[in-house]
This record gives C-alpha cells, structure tokens and sequence, in this order.
C-alpha cells in the first residue's frame, strides 16, 4: 500500500513546483507573502491597541508602508510595543526587497541569455539561410557577402553554437559592408519546428553549409518539411553531397527545388588534372568564386544573327561560354552556331551587365605553327593513400600519365585499380610495399614520381585528417628541397581553416572540398538557372576545364588574345585566359587587343571535350 504522504511533503512539493514556475510565478508568490506579513502586523497592532485607537485600516496601512519601504520608525511613532512590530515590519520588507531584486535581476539575465542565444522568430522576407556554422569555414560567407556586391541583402544563419560567438567569429573574419545584414540563430537545424524561427517559407534561398552526407540529408528533409508544409514553391534549396546514394530523388527534389551537386568525383577529377597541370585548382576556383570572373547568363544587345566565332571575336573582356536557348545552356557550341532571337549568352566576365559588342578586329593570317609540340613529357604520379576517389581519380588522369604508383593505404584497392589499369591501357599500376611512415622510404618513392598525390584519410575525422596530410606534405616539402627533386604535390584537405594553417608555394596544388563546394553553393544560390552549366563543367561528359600547352595547341609565339581565342576556337576550344610558367600565376579574360608571348610550355585555361 503507498504511504500517504505528510503535510511537510505536500509544502515542500508545493513550494518546489512553484519555485522552478519562473520569474513570474515567484513574484505572485513573494507578493502573496507580503500581503500575509502585513496582514498579521496589523492585526497584533489593532488588537493590542497599539496604534492608539485609530482603527485597522490605518494599522494596514502603517505596516504596508513599512514593508514597502523598509523604514525603520521613529522612537516617537509609538510605544515599544508598536515600535517592535513596525519594526519586525521594517526587516520583513527588507528581505522581500532583497529576494524581489534578485528575482527581477534573474529575470532579465535569464531574458538576456535568451536574446544572445537567438530565439527570437526572424521576421525578414527575400532573404537568404545558411544552415550550418563551422567556426574557421568562412568561404561560403565571404562569396554570399561578395555576390551581394552594392545591393541590400541579409543572410541568416543558423547553427548548434551560440549566438554571440557566430557573431563574433563572423565578424573576426568575414568583412561585413553596410549594405549586407547578418543575423545569428542558435537552432537544431535538423528540427523543422525550430528552423521555423529562421523565416524558412518567407527566404529566398537556403544553404546547407557543406558537412557529412548524414547531417546534410537530415537538414534538407527538415526544410523539405517546412516547405510542404507552407505549400511555397519559390523557395530554393542547395546542398553538396559526396555520394550519389543520398541525392534526393528527382521527383522529391524538382517539387521542393532542392539541388545538390555530388563533391566526391568533383574532388576526384580536378585532383586528377591538377597533378599533372599545377594551378588547375587554383582555375576551378577562379569560376566558380565571386572575385575576379565568374559565369554569368546575359542578353547581348546585336548579337542576334552573329556566329559563335564572331560573338567570340567582338566581345572585349568577356568570354562567351555557351548559349542559352529554350533548350537549355549549350556548352562550347560550333563556331558557326547562330545566335537566334530570344537567345542569351552564357558569359564568364568580371560584373554582370558590363558586356558590350567591339568592332571586328582586324585578325592577320594565324595559322597554326607546323607540327605539333606534343603532350608534355610522360611522367610518373606517386597516390599517397587511399579512399573513395581513388578509382575516379585513376579514371580521369590525362594520357601523359604513363605509370601510377600506389602507397599507404591506396594498395587495398588493388584488385579496382588494376581493372582500370586494363581498361584504359596505357597507364602501368605497380604498387609501393614499404612503410612511408619511414623516412628514407619516403625519400625513395619521392625520387620516382613527377607528381605526388596525398589523398584525404575519410576513415578519420577532418581534423585528424587533415593533420596527416599537413605533416607528410611538411616531409615531402623537406625531401625535394634537401635533394633537389622537382616533382609537385596535389594535397586533398577537408577543412579550409587547416589548410591555411600550410604555407602555399609554387609547386603545391590544394584541394580543399569544403572550399570548393562552398564556392558551388554561393554561385548556385545566386544563379540557379547555372545549375546545368556546372553540372557538365563539373561531370565526366561534355565540355571540361582543362590547362592545354602553347605546344599542344600550336599557338607559341608572340599573338594577340583575339588570335589566342581564333585559334582555341578552331580546335573547339574556349580561351578564358593564359597561365605562364615562369610566374604560376593565372590571368583570366584578358583584353582582346593584349599582347601575349607564349613558349611552348605556357598553358592557354581552355573550356572544351577532350
């Protein structure tokens, strides 16, 4: 049988319930108590007569006015009966002031709190989220702040860490103009009653901030939810995801217009190219950032009724790319392709709007140098470890690549790597047994390969990672310097802010897929109508990214850019800029009357199939 329980139990379970009721509820009750405290002082002092005869109300209201402000009385005010009680009164007010000012005091700290963690609604509309914060991944940030350019624009963005140190980190790295807004939410992103708080049905566009594929999905089906639920089909969704298993399905996606774009072969392939093309990665970044060029989709006043090649030819300081028709954007079309009407241009420039039709240059005979230069020189790529992008990678290394030798933990795809070796059948697989944990192991696979590849640990987490490859790029680093060597190294990151922690030189490719991916996601938040372009940018089929040689193309010599880009175009290849050797260093969508002295190692940055 339960034990009934006793009247002390009662209170104190009372009292409990009441105390942790909230500010409000311990203010009823502080007041309830005064009320008691001055009720029973006016009694005792009507009673006892101790106020002279003038009646109850004058004793309530005495004790009242004690207890309010706890005055202690004067020894004139009564006898000392009358002064004991006023001034028992007078202490009892003292302690109710005191736990008063505490509670309110609490009150507002608690409400203080409250507002530093964000849990207020937003009541913003057109406005991006971004959902997700990583404190030391700022990119994707820094390019929304930039696509802003001198428009007004507010970005929410929401995430599991507090709200003062969003801000705070925000503000540390990102630089914030006037024109743009950023407001902190402290919310589970993965809880549609909570992203709720984040005006998801009345924003533009949300972002996932690049993560793992679990957190990601959980995230898209929580604002898929909110969606549905408003029944709002102007809202955009973008996400990267590594692995196609977690692409939403078509039909899902289309109706809630979720896009997510698959890094992992991404990563794969521009490693691929990057190790035997240095400074590939840093182009990749070039189009897809919003500093410098990037791809934009116009309409060309009088480009009606002109050919691809002549609307090549006449545009000064902007590429044409493709052409956007009713169909769809068409990558690198045929130099004789017509521009109809209602057509718009897929432009790489450096401002949208400021692309303009120049007279016909005058072009003198170019035609291409006889012979041909030939790939560069066959050479051998060392792959430091292995994970999911190995296999791609093996698929995707251009024709020079004669040998590939695989290290670490790259030999447990043997069997793979070996059929793709076949398939293709100009590349030898041969595989290196010895630990290159060992210095002079190390050394001996260093002094073999042209191009060394360290590739990301995905059995570890980011830091962890990224922390490997930081100390064996530091060992690779010391062996070419002490013995000469001159092979360059690609190095696979996962984390931005470890990357910056390495010094970058001119022979050292990164690739960084939180970096990348936050670059697609900003440019796909402001050009959706894109997605198609990047797609095939970015895919295996259709018109790539490549570095090609002045020797490949047989354009060495002294030419201007009009003629670099006549004669890309009758390669079917499209020129947005020139890399030099001796410099490494990049320039993109040069003038078209610039002068330009190419050797044969220098490299044209092309767009076109292979």
């Amino acid at each position: 049988m339960k034990k009934k329980a006793s009247l002390k139990e009662r209170f104190s379970y009372w009292f409990d319930n009441k105390m942790s009721s909230g500010s409000l509820s311990l203010i009823k009750l502080l007041a309830l108590a005064s009320v008691i405290i001055v009720f029973v002082i006016a009694f005792f002092v009507f009673v006892l007569g101790l106020n002279e005869g003038d009646g109850f109300l004058s004793a309530f209201w005495n004790s009242l006015a004690t207890i309010i402000n706890a005055w202690m009385p004067y020894y004139e005010d009564g006898g000392a009966g009358y002064l004991l009680l006023m001034a028992l009164a007078s202490l009892a007010g003292l302690l109710i002031t005191s736990i008063l000012i505490g509670i309110i005091a609490s009150a507002i700290e608690e409400k203080v709190n409250s507002l530093k963690r964000g849990t207020s609604h937003v009541l913003e509309e057109d406005h991006l989220v971004v959902l997700g914060f990583y404190p030391g991944e700022y990119t994707l940030l820094r390019q929304l702040v930039l696509a802003a350019a001198d428009q007004p624009c507010c970005i929410v963005v929401a995430g599991d860490v507090e709200q003062e140190d969003m801000e705070q980190c925000i503000r540390e790295n990102v630089c914030i103009p006037k024109n743009v807004r950023i407001i902190c939410r402290t919310v589970d992103i993965f809880d549609p009653h909570a992203l709720e708080r984040c005006s998801i049905s009345g924003c533009r566009t949300v972002i996932i901030s690049p993560t793992d594929d679990f957190r990601t999905t959980k995230a898209l089906l929580a604002v898929s939810t909110i969606i549905n639920r408003t029944d709002n089909e102007t809202v955009r969704v973008g996400a990267i995801v590594s692995k196609s298993e977690y692409r939403f399905p078509p039909s899902i996606a289309e109706k809630h217009n979720v896009t997510t774009l698959q890094t992992t072969e991404t990563i794969a392939k521009i490693i691929a190219h990057s190790c035997t093309q240095p400074g590939l990665s840093d182009t990749f970044r070039e189009i897809f950032n919003f500093e410098g060029s990037e791809l934009y989709v116009e309409t060309i006043p009088g480009s009606q009724g002109l050919s691809f090649e002549e609307l090549t030819l006449r545009l000064d300081r902007s590429v044409p790319i493709g052409i956007a028709g009713p169909e769809g954007i068409r990558i690198n079309p045929p130099a004789d392709a017509v521009i109809e009407e209602g057509d718009q241009i897929l432009l790489f420039a450096e401002t949208k709007g400021t692309a303009g039709l120049v007279p016909m240059p005058e072009l003198p005979e170019t035609p291409l140098l006889e012979g041909y230069a030939g790939d560069p020189p066959r050479g051998t790529v060392a792959i430091i470890g292995g994970n999911e992008s190995l296999l791609t990678i093996l698929q995707e290394l251009p024709d020079n690549v004669s040998k590939v030798i695989l290290a670490g933990s790259a030999m447990q795809y043997k069997d793979e790597t070996m059929r793709i070796a076949d398939d293709r059948g100009n590349l030898a697989v041969s595989f290196f047994r010895e630990d290159i944990s060992n210095g002079g192991a190390l050394v001996s696979l260093a002094g073999r390969a042209s191009h060394i590849v360290v590739l990301s640990d995905y059995g570890k987490a980011d830091d962890d990672a990224d922390m490997d490859t930081i100390f064996l790029l530091l060992n690779l680093r010391d062996i070419r310097t002490r013995f000469g060597l001159e092979f360059n190294i690609t190095a696979e990151m996962r984390r931005e802010a470890n990357q910056n922690l390495v010094t970058t030189d001119d022979n050292t490719d990164f690739v960084v897929a939180s970096n990348m991916s936050s670059l697609i996601l900003a440019q796909l938040a402001e050009s959706p109508e894109l997605i198609s372009a990047f797609s095939e940018i970015l895919s295996n089929e259709g018109s790539e990214l490549y570095l090609k040689t002045a020797g490949q193309l047989r354009c060495a010599g002294e030419r201007t850019v009009a003629e670099l880009r006549k004669i890309a175009l009758t390669q079917r290849y499209i020129m947005i800029g020139y890399r030099k050797k001796e410099d490494s260093e990049s320039h993109f969508n040069p003038p078209l009357h610039e002068t330009v002295e190419l050797k044969d190692r220098d490299s044209l940055i092309v767009i076109g199939e292979q």
